[in-house]
């Protein structure tokens, strides 16, 4: 199963990590999401899935989960 690390700026608390959690969760072959929190900087979303995602999935999972933005890949 790849994992692979993101960089997302936006994060400020506990809620922010919930939504994110939940966005990345729900796309599919999605088996794990952690979030290591740096508030106000950059945030490492590290996420566990059957195939690797696409860009434009990150993009996507981050827009609906509220105002975050993808650093990088």
């Amino acid at each position: 199963m790849p994992t692979a690390t993101y960089s997302v700026s936006g994060l400020t608390c506990d809620h922010c990590v919930h939504a994110v959690t939940s966005e990345f969760s729900a796309l599919t072959g999605v088996s794990e999401v952690t979030v290591d929190l740096v508030p106000g900087g950059e945030s490492k979303v590290t996420v566990t899935s059957a195939a690797p995602l696409e860009l434009d999935d990150v993009r996507s999972a981050l827009d609906e989960a509220g105002d975050y933005q993808l650093v990088s890949a």
